[in-house]
Order: structure tokens, then C-alpha cells, then sequence
């Protein structure tokens, strides 16, 4: 059932100016238990906005604008402008017009999703296999079957709220039940816990964004400020993690398991900047004239990663007599890399070179970042061996090394 409506006063500016300003709307009913005109003022020195709120059933609620009342300025020709019986009218026609939408109309959020990451999926597999993995997981258990039409900014917050005070998952082998960390308590939990939801926001808006336009197509208008105004936790941005120095890049190469071939991958992340993955799918063909090809980043997009003089010397060791087609890095047995291997054998490298706390393999590319700044690399020749389309990335998580050595020259 809906929840009583205690009906506010909408009628004159007078009986308007009378209530509680802020973010939650005052309501009056128009058809009793599913029809209501909402009235919002967030400030006295701003004019208040005129809502239409339509009941969905199971308690919920679609809440959308009408345009502004006229607290301070006249309706006149201004149609953003509406006395109380201008919004009356359009809150009426709004439900007929929801009502004649029809065709497309029972399209869900979890439609969107598939069409999303379909699309995607046609350049970017990389890219559609963590947004699929992110809709089942975190968007469609709590919203996956909501329709388009009747998706609310409210729903979003609430189901963004919720999800940012769950535990994070644990990795879990393949039909074990689902593990999880505990409940997030600590500032830094939270911040990483929020991090993590801004990502998975972030999914949910892009396929929602691009639902807008074949829904046009059927006939069906969605409202985009639903999601759009929804807006993403701010100040979880963590710190880059620390970096080796290269005393410990030494002892970890030293001491990185060499009969399993881990070493040979420890060496190359750390004289090319590249991830896990790109390093696995190398074949000996990809190393000519001292650059390695990445045919796929995480981008989806290829590019060339130039070498210094150590990394030229690693990669000629590795494909010297070595057939055009073979993996660069193999296991002992011969076998392929694959996904997480690296995980167990970087840790004992980390306890063995006493490097505390441990590092992920993927820290190896921000220590190649972090040394490459340090030396003076340009920022844009960082950016374009790591991947990215401009300095952004770079300055973000490494500004602050390449300005300390900007000072230290005009000391010097």
C-alpha cells in the first residue's frame, strides 16, 4: 500500500513560504494513492520547484520535475515557470503521457545492462567482461528488474547507500558460497569500500546513458536526471601505493622464484611498466627494434611500450632461438600464465626480500612509473609506455615526485 500523504498547502505563495525549506518535498495528493504534486525550496532566496510524484506499487515512488513555481516571478510566458494550477496540469498530463508510452515501456535496467555490455563486448572484451561481472554481483540483484521508466533517483541513492556499508567480497573457488571480508568499520574500510561503489555507479550510469537513445527510437522518453543527478561519494580517492626503490627491486628479482620463470615476469613489469595481463599474452614476435607490441591493454586499445637498454637486453635473452609464435613467458612445464598465478609466488618473493608490507604484482607498474618520473622521464612518454591517452593519470598519482624534482633542480 502507499504510505498516507499528509497534504501541504501549495496553493499561494504566502502558504508556500510557510514551509520547511531544504531537500525533502512537501506533497499534495491529486489522485488519492497514486497521483501527488511535490513542491521543493531549497533555499528562501530561491524560487521552489514543482515535482510529480507517481506511485509504482511495493512502495515505491517515480519522482520527476515539472519546472519552477512562482514564488518570485510571474508564469507569464515564461513555460518553466508554473502557478499551482499550471502544475496541477502538467502533473496530469505527465501520468497520461507515462501511460501512453506503451511499446518499450517494460524495458528494465537489466536490459540496458545486456545491451551495454553487448555493445561494448564488440570492441572491448576486456572491458564488457568486468561490466558483466559488475551488473550480476553489485547492480542487478537490487535493480536489475525495475524498468526503465519507472527507475528513481531515490532508488539509485538508497541502492548506492546500501551497497557502500556491505563487506567487499572475498575470491571464492567456483560453486563454494560466496565469502566476504568483514563489514567495513575503520575510515580507510569505508573510503575503499566508497571507491569501489563510485566504480560500480559508474557501470550503472554508462548503460543507462546509452538506453536513452533506442528508447527514443520505440517511442519511450526516459528521464536521464534520475541517474545523473545521483552523484558519486566524493574524497575516496586513495593514495597511490608506495613504490620500491630500487635496492628492493633488486632483492625482489634476486629472490623471485627463477625455476618457475616468476622471475622473468618480476624483471619485465618492473623495465616496462606493463600489467600481469599484457605480460602473459606476449608472444616472441612482439619484440622488435627494441619495443614489445601490446596488441590488447585494458583499454582494448594496442600500443608500443619503448624499452631502455635493460629491458632490450631481458627481452633479447628471452627470444633468442625462439619460434615467432611462442608465449614470451612460460611456466616451467611450458604452460601459459594465466589469471591470479601470480599471486602466491610474489608473496613469498615479498617475505623472502622482506619487503613489508607485501606488494601486489601490479604495484611493479607503479614502481616503473614512479622511478620513471623520478628520473626525469617526461610525463607524457610515462603516459604513453603505461597506456593512457594524455598526462592525466600520470600527474594525478605521480605529480607530486615529478614536482619534487622540479624543485630540487631550481635549488640545484
Amino acid at each position: 500500500m502507499p504510505r498516507t500523504v499528509r497534504d501541504s498547502r501549495l496553493e499561494t505563495r504566502a502558504a508556500r513560504d510557510r514551509l520547511h525549506v531544504g531537500q525533502k518535498p512537501h506533497f499534495k495528493t491529486l489522485v488519492p494513492g497514486k497521483l501527488h504534486l511535490g513542491y521543493r525550496r531549497k533555499r528562501k532566496d530561491l524560487p521552489g520547484q514543482w515535482l510529480v510524484r507517481h506511485y509504482l506499487g511495493a512502495e515505491r515512488y517515480h519522482i520527476a520535475p515539472l519546472g519552477l513555481a512562482d514564488d518570485f516571478q510571474d508564469a507569464g510566458d515564461d513555460v518553466d515557470v508554473l502557478t499551482f494550477a499550471d502544475a496541477q496540469r502538467a502533473a496530469l498530463a505527465h501520468k497520461q503521457a507515462r501511460q501512453r508510452r506503451g511499446k518499450g515501456q517494460g524495458k528494465t535496467v537489466a536490459d540496458a545492462m545486456a545491451a551495454y555490455i553487448a555493445e561494448v563486448r564488440s570492441d572491448r572484451e576486456a572491458t564488457a567482461a568486468d561490466a558483466e561481472r559488475t551488473a550480476t554481483q553489485f547492480i542487478l540483484p537490487s535493480l536489475g528488474r525495475i524498468r526503465l521508466t519507472d527507475l528513481t533517483s531515490d532508488e539509485i541513492t538508497d541502492w548506492r547507500n546500501t551497497l557502500a556499508k556491505q563487506p567487499a567480497r572475498l575470491r571464492t573457488r567456483a560453486g563454494e558460497k560466496q565469502k566476504f571480508k568483514a563489514a567495513p568499520v575503520t575510515k580507510d574500510e569505508q573510503r575503499a569500500r566508497r571507491a569501489t561503489v563510485n566504480r560500480v555507479l559508474g557501470v550503472l550510469k554508462a548503460a543507462l546513458n546509452a538506453a536513452i537513445a533506442p528508447a527514443r527510437k520505440e517511442g519511450v522518453t526516459l528521464d536521464p536526471t534520475q541517474w545523473q543527478d545521483v552523484e558519486p561519494f566524493e574524497k575516496v580517492a586513495a593514495a597511490r601505493p608506495g613504490f620500491l626503490a630500487v635496492a628492493e627491486c633488486k632483492r625482489l628479482i634476486n629472490v623471485a622464484d627463477a625455476a618457475s620463470g616468476f622471475r622473468q615476469l618480476v624483471r619485465a613489469a618492473l623495465t616496462t611498466g606493463c600489467r600481469y595481463g599484457e605480460l602473459c599474452a606476449l608472444e616472441v614476435r612482439d619484440f622488435q627494434r627494441g619495443k614489445i607490441y601490446i596488441r590488447e591493454s585494458k583499454s582494448g586499445k594496442s600500443r608500443d611500450v619503448v624499452l631502455n637498454g635493460e629491458g632490450v637486453e631481458l627481452f633479447e635473452q628471452l627470444t633468442a632461438g625462439r619460434s615467432a609464435g611462442d608465449l614470451m613467458f612460460q611456466r616451467a612445464d611450458g604452460s601459459p600464465w594465466r589469471k591470479s598465478m601470480q599471486a602466491r609466488p610474489m608473496r613469498e618473493a615479498c617475505k623472502r626480500a622482506k619487503i613489508a608490507p607485501p606488494i601486489g604484482f601490479h604495484q611493479l607498474r607503479h614502481t616503473w612509473a614512479s622511478l620513471a618520473v623520478m628520473n626525469e622521464m617526461p610525463l607524457m612518454v610515462v603516459a604513453r609506455n603505461l597506456g593512457h591517452a594524455n598526462t592525466l593519470m600520470v600527474e594525478k598519482h605521480y605529480g607530486h615526485l615529478h614536482d619534487d624534482y622540479i624543485k630540487k633542480a631550481i635549488r640545484a
